[in-house]
């Protein structure tokens, strides 16, 4: 579904991310760690488009590399930022339908709000509520939402586990885990490394902007990488 190759992030004489070679199958989990400054984010936005890059990005067999990112969504590739980045002034029912910008089927866009109002409650509970005074745990709900109401065929998470607490984080991967099943393919980038793995079919390290590992999670679990690279 995913294929970089020879991927290069660069911020002035700065490389963040360094010819990386990187894949993900259709319907797979593969989890893309690190510590902090690895260069997971910049990976993340040079696949959408967001971020200029070197390299080739190939979704699906089509290579995306210069199409803009509004593209990038058509052909079925959608992020959910770190940081969650909400639109605070919105109400949660304008922040689902500006997910699904993208769609003109009026009934499947509502089927889907209701959907992940049933998924998540409390966004239902607070569809006309500003998204801005939700608390970060209800922003990332939301922030997953609004990122699946195009539809996708490929996800991309960036620190979705940023800033929660323990039982929040816990429950997102829940959720995240329960997409795999339904035959979503996901790329998830967390600093938060025993939560990924519980999901995930493979994995990938970064340090420095470089590879430094790449194989299956339960590999990757009973390695010294994991106090290596990512403290645990």
């Amino acid at each position: 579904m995913l294929q970089l190759e020879g991927l290069t992030v660069s911020y002035g004489a700065v490389q963040a991310v360094r010819g990386l070679d990187l894949s993900v199958a259709k319907g797979e989990f593969v989890a893309l760690l690190g510590p902090n400054g690895a260069g997971k984010s910049s990976t993340i936005g040079a696949i959408t488009g967001l971020v200029p890059s070197k390299g080739r990005v190939i979704l699906d067999g089509k290579d995306i590399t210069r199409l803009p990112t509004e593209a990038r969504i058509v052909r079925g590739l959608t992020a959910c930022p770190e940081g969650r980045h909400v639109f605070a002034n919105l109400t949660v029912a304008e922040n689902l339908r500006l997910g699904a910008a993208t769609r003109s089927d009026k009934a499947g866009v509502a089927a889907d709000i209701d959907r992940y109002c049933t998924l998540f409650p409390v966004l239902g509970e607070r569809i006309a509520q500003a998204a801005g005074t939700l608390s970060g745990g209800e922003q990332q709900m939301l922030a997953i939402s609004r990122a699946l109401m195009s539809r996708p065929r490929m996800l991309l998470l960036d620190e979705p586990s940023l800033g929660l607490a323990p039982m929040i984080v816990a429950r997102i991967f829940d959720f995240i885990g329960s997409l795999k099943a339904d035959g979503l393919t996901v790329l998830v980038v967390e600093q938060n490394a025993a939560q990924a793995l519980r999901f995930a079919d493979r994995a990938y390290v970064l340090g420095t902007g470089q590879l430094r590992y790449s194989g299956t999670a339960a590999e990757l679990a009973g390695s010294d990488l994991m106090s290596m690279y990512l403290g645990a």
